[in-house]
């Protein structure tokens, strides 16, 4: 069980167990001023890159993300509370996190990625393929004239169907109406069932 500081001495007895270098680097924290960084760096990159490499084993990443830790320790250097917490257990969760952070971005890019060892796109041959199929422009012809505008202007002129009713003016339930009955008629050529 954690005991929690309930006395005027005790915060006097935390105040005295603070080094002189820590309350310099937090007033210069508190106060924006950027001699903060060059201190805290001297005095606690070593520990906080102890504290990455047990996360992320790759010394470049880990030194990324120390980088990464001092620019959120900058940005957030404001709400650093010393009675909350010493500086060290702040800039220690900041680094452990920001460590997570970088892999758990990492895992979720890696899962992301299209493995393309594993794709079937490239091996597909022209004998696999239904030539029927890939000539839509041959069937379209099949269909009515009005179908077939409308078809032609969204699929193969890149029209979007407000576009497609300004331009043929035709309304745009119309359009839609003649494009749902129209790939419904193509359906039936491709899969005649």
């Amino acid at each position: 069980m954690v005991k929690t500081i309930t006395t005027k001495i005790d915060i006097l007895k935390l105040a005295i167990l603070i080094s002189p270098i820590e309350k310099q680097i937090v007033t210069l924290l508190q106060n924006s001023d950027k001699k903060a960084i060059s201190l805290l760096y001297e005095n606690y990159a070593d520990a906080l890159f102890g504290v990455i490499k047990k996360i992320i084993s790759d010394d470049d990443t880990a030194q990324d993300v120390l980088q990464e830790t001092f620019v959120k320790i900058w940005r957030y250097a404001k709400k650093y509370d010393s009675s909350k917490a010493k500086l060290f257990t702040w800039l220690y969760r900041i680094a452990y996190n920001t460590a997570i952070d970088k892999v758990r971005s990492q895992k979720n890019k890696k899962n992301n990625e299209v493995q393309m060892e594993t794709s079937s796109v490239y091996k597909v041959t022209s004998n696999e393929l239904n030539q029927d199929v890939l000539d839509i422009k041959k069937h379209l012809s099949s269909l009515d004239d009005k179908y077939q505008i409308v078809i032609n202007a969204l699929f193969f002129e890149g029209m979007t169907q407000q576009e497609a009713s300004d331009e043929l003016d035709i309304p745009l339930g119309t359009i839609k109406s003649r494009l749902k009955i129209g790939l419904r008629e193509l359906k039936k050529i491709y899969d005649p069932q």
